[in-house]
């Protein structure tokens, strides 16, 4: 812990910068930032769930549904534990379950990139992953700090060769959001590499590879016994607005955006090339099958599903392998200089996620 302290406390600057500037705000627009970070859009489903559990379903008024089974249940299952343990809401429970497990991703990243770069580019991953300009996301009673932790945690359990543990966390990840699929394909992936390369199995590799997608097929398989259809989960995503599609409803909104606002089809159209020009050079910088695999899982399902477009930065947020490139390079700086553009990135990311909550948001 004392090794991994630099990244800690410089991670938890960042949040708490973020948090004080989104408190001024609020109080001179006359909000509540704990409003903003706690009961506003999907974590007043969590919540939801965590009282009075699974069956909610709300009617818009065009007809449709969206119901409460679009929401995967680890997250709520902590906040109902907590709050029978603590004298705490749901909610609360909720904003408690993000600020312990924002840490545990930080000191996460930060051992992935002490493993691979060293420890300065460790401390470097962590503050970048928290200076990002969604990074607000991470202090909210959402679900992804704690994913984010889990997978982190469990893409360096299969670099360190901890194959049982990595499987455990995947199935915990595969119960925290339908991106949980991104971890197990980073567990999958490096067993059939190692398999590849030494032809044949080791118990510990093999319980991993069981373990890893039993929370999220356990997940969609209740859903499917619940709504009586082996494709249920799938009906729910679709009562929503959710689906893959391979990027055509993605592609049509930045068409949309091009013909009409065009600088903001630019933005899309550049932000959508940043995204995949940092994933080429994940590659080309030969990072680890694993955190190829997971970043690439989590880019591909987050640019080519359908849904919110607004919620694709917020999507996006457990990629951090993408960060790797920067924070190796800014590692090798001097600590004048990489100190300042992080000090930069962090008060920008804080008046962002200000604006950003007291504006559209995070759907």
């Amino acid at each position: 812990m004392r090794y991994a302290a630099p990244a800690l406390l410089a991670y938890a600057g960042v949040r708490a910068l973020g948090l004080l500037v989104l408190a001024g705000w609020a109080a001179a627009e006359g909000e509540s930032a704990h409003t903003l970070l706690s009961a506003r859009w999907d974590s007043l489903w969590y919540a939801r769930i965590a009282e009075d559990g699974y069956g909610y379903t709300a009617r818009l008024p065009d007809g449709g549904a969206h119901p409460d089974l679009a929401f995967f249940p680890l997250l709520p299952a902590l906040e109902r534990g907590l709050s029978a343990l603590l004298p705490l809401s749901a909610p609360d429970a909720g904003l408690a379950v993000s600020a312990v497990c924002s840490l545990c991703a930080a000191a996460a990243l930060f051992a992935i990139g002490d493993r691979l770069h060293g420890r300065r580019a460790g401390v470097t991953l962590a503050v970048l992953w928290a200076a990002l300009p969604v990074g607000i996301v991470q202090s909210m009673a959402y679900s992804e700090s704690l994913f984010t932790a889990l997978a982190a945690w469990a893409v360096y359990a299969v670099l360190t060769g901890r194959w049982v543990w990595a499987g455990t966390l995947a199935a915990f990840a595969g119960l925290t959001r339908p991106v949980g699929a991104a971890v197990v394909a980073a567990v999958w992936l490096a067993a059939a590499e190692r398999f590849r390369r030494e032809r044949r199995w080791e118990p510990n590799t093999a319980a991993g590879v069981l373990l890893a997608p039993l929370g999220w097929f356990g997940y969609v398989g209740w859903v499917g016994l619940r709504t009586g259809s082996p494709v249920g989960y799938l009906d729910v995503q679709g009562q929503w607005g959710n689906g893959f599609d391979g990027g055509l409803a993605f592609a049509v909104f930045i068409g949309e955006h091009l013909t009409g606002s065009v600088i903001g089809g630019v933005g899309l159209l550049a932000g959508v090339a940043l995204v995949v020009w940092l994933y080429v050079l994940c590659v080309r910088r030969g990072q680890p099958l694993p955190l190829l695999a997971y970043a690439g899982t989590v880019v591909v399902l987050a640019l080519c599903a359908k849904g919110y477009f607004g919620s694709k930065p917020r999507l996006l947020l457990p990629a951090f392998p993408l960060l790797l490139p920067a924070a190796v390079a800014l590692a090798r700086w001097r600590t004048a200089a990489s100190a300042t553009v992080l000090t930069l990135a962090a008060f920008g990311a804080a008046v962002y996620g200000a604006v950003w909550l007291h504006g559209s948001g995070p759907p």
